[in-house]
């Protein structure tokens, strides 16, 4: 990257590369904009910046993925505003690091990225923490406190209402391990996975035109329900508060639609919970059956999935070796996420692969998920 770096921007004696992992959620989905519970874990698929500065007075950046150059004055950062374009990730994060005190300096940042994009394994998250790590140039920042100015980069400039999760497993990843966020406190625990087992995303090449506008909807319908639950049981400020003994007191209340939305948000944090006790206790096929009906939440109650998900889901569970599949991420295309045991890996891929491609025309991307280390500079020359 450096040797890159030079060809693109000329030489320099001070050019570090910063890397920020993307991300497969192995069970917990529509939860961490909630405050529930999430199980992602950070993988080795990674965006990675060479940054270094510059005289010119400007912030230019290159995407090798685009082959596309985007440069701007320093002093019009602070005003620029939203152009629906994928340089707004970084605008946001450049914006939300002066708001935050950290004055911006002049220079040239080169982007590889080996996360797919609109795969469901958060490639914005992982753009915006390395973003944000290679502005700062060694600066210290709290790695919090880091997660929340990315999430506030793509929730106030970008105008995607997520939740933490992604920009969190993006900074406090793991190796060897998922973790399991509470995404109203923030406090989290490493969760070791069991060994016999693999993970296996299969990418559905596709990211249906619903996405973005249906995300919108869910917090909103979200919301909604919050605000008629309160009615009767002030106490509850987020979906987060509503147990399923609550839940099934109150649901005569809310609208069918806002009533199927709740019910996947209040099962999926108790499948959460659940998902990490019986990996605990070693009983891999209850993991895998919440998995299952993570999936079929999703796909019945939240009405995030698609035909694309749902092939790949109800095929992977005819394969030998698989125990449990979802689809994760947003939904609407992307990934699915497969528990299996490592020893049928092979041939899981090269099946799921064929009987996807005869479905839809389509050869998906299949990827080993292997738990990663989170976000840091990788090195200095």
């Amino acid at each position: 990257m450096t040797a890159d770096f030079r060809q693109r921007f000329g030489e320099s004696s001070d050019i570090r590369v910063y890397r920020a992992p993307g991300r497969v959620n192995l069970i917990g989905e529509h939860t961490d904009y909630n405050l529930g519970f999430v199980m992602p874990m950070a993988l080795d698929m990674a965006t990675f910046i060479a940054a270094a500065p510059n005289a010119a007075g400007k912030l230019r950046i290159y995407s090798e993925h685009r082959d596309e150059t985007c440069e701007w004055p320093l002093d019009a950062v602070a005003s620029l505003t939203p152009l629906h374009h994928w340089s707004d990730y970084l605008i946001g994060v450049a914006q939300q690091l002066a708001a935050a005190g950290f004055a911006l300096a002049p220079a040239d940042l080169l982007i590889r990225s080996t996360v797919p994009e609109g795969s469901g394994l958060s490639s914005s998250a992982a753009l915006e923490v390395s973003t944000a790590l290679a502005l700062l140039r060694g600066r210290s920042i709290d790695p919090l406190d880091l997660a929340r100015l990315c999430q506030r980069a793509e929730r106030e400039f970008v105008g995607m209402p997520c939740g933490i999760m992604d920009q969190f497993i993006s900074v406090f990843g793991r190796e060897h391990a998922a973790i399991e966020i509470d995404c109203r406190s923030l406090a989290h625990r490493a969760v070791d996975l069991p060994e016999e087992m693999a993970f296996v995303a299969v990418n559905t090449m596709v990211k249906h035109a619903l996405a973005g506008s249906a995300y919108k909807d869910r917090t909103e319908e979200c919301a909604e329900a919050v605000k008629l639950i309160r009615e009767r049981h002030p106490e509850v400020a987020s979906l987060r508060d509503v147990s399923p003994e609550l839940f099934a007191s109150v649901e005569d209340l809310l609208p069918a639609v806002v009533r199927k939305r709740t019910r996947h948000v209040v099962t999926e944090d108790a499948r959460v919970e659940q998902f990490v006790e019986a990996g605990a206790a070693g009983d891999i096929a209850r993991m895998g059956k919440l998995m299952v009906e993570s999936h079929r939440s999703l796909q019945h109650d939240y009405e995030v999935s698609c035909a694309e998900l749902d092939f790949l889901v109800d095929t992977a569970l005819g394969i030998e070796g698989v125990i449990g599949s979802r689809m994760t991420g947003g939904g609407f295309g992307g990934c699915t996420v497969t528990m299996l045991q490592r020893t049928h890996v092979d041939a899981f891929r090269t099946r799921i692969a064929a009987a996807y491609s005869a479905r839809f025309g389509v050869e998906p991307a299949t990827y080993i998920c292997r738990p990663s280390a989170g976000a840091g500079e990788v090195s200095a020359q």
